[in-house]
């Protein structure tokens, strides 16, 4: 097995370690967290498909933050919400919903705080994510923001690993393969 995979997104090339994640499965792992090129090249490019009506944009912590910080700046928004992967002490009647994410190899639950629900009721939503895998944690994020009483009107990423670069129902740059062993 090769122990490198080049991605080229948006004129950009990246060489990532190709990293075991399964008895069964390697894949080539992409952190979006410390690449500032990256991160602002990839924005200005998601943001031009994304509709024109949204109000808010969420992701889960932690790798898609600095994604939702540069659109959100493109955008001219004032703020974003983030899903935690804890409850913190200032979060009041937070909302939740459980995922078992490829990444992490274990389940986890992400946490809406209880203001951040009040701000996005009856709003109209994008959730952003760095990849998008299996999509379990997409769909957490689905189903927090819809408990939250808001609409999602799109869900997008940089990359679409495996078989979610099948899907119709997301907005995404570049595909990322699996690795099978």
């Amino acid at each position: 097995m090769k122990k490198h995979y080049e991605l080229k997104v948006a004129g950009l090339t990246r060489n990532l370690p190709i990293i075991q994640v399964a008895d069964d499965l390697a894949i080539a792992s992409f952190v979006l967290l410390g690449d500032a090129e990256m991160t602002t090249v990839a924005a200005s490019e998601i943001v031009k498909r994304l509709p024109e009506n949204i109000d808010f944009l969420v992701t889960a912590e932690a790798k898609g933050i600095p994604l939702l910080q540069e659109l959100a700046r493109i955008k001219g928004f004032k703020s974003y919400i983030v899903a935690r992967k804890s409850v913190k002490s200032y979060m009041e009647s937070p909302l939740e919903a459980s995922v078992f994410s490829i990444t992490t190899q274990k389940e986890q639950t992400l946490y809406l705080d209880g203001h951040d629900v009040e701000l996005i009721k009856d709003k109209k939503v994008a959730i952003i994510d760095d990849v998008i895998s299996t999509g379990e944690s997409l769909q957490a994020l689905v189903n927090l923001v819809e408990k939250a009483g808001a609409k999602v009107v799109v869900k997008a990423a940089i990359l679409a690993e495996g078989d979610a670069a099948k899907r119709e129902d997301i907005v995404f740059l570049e595909e990322l393969p699996l690795f099978p062993l």
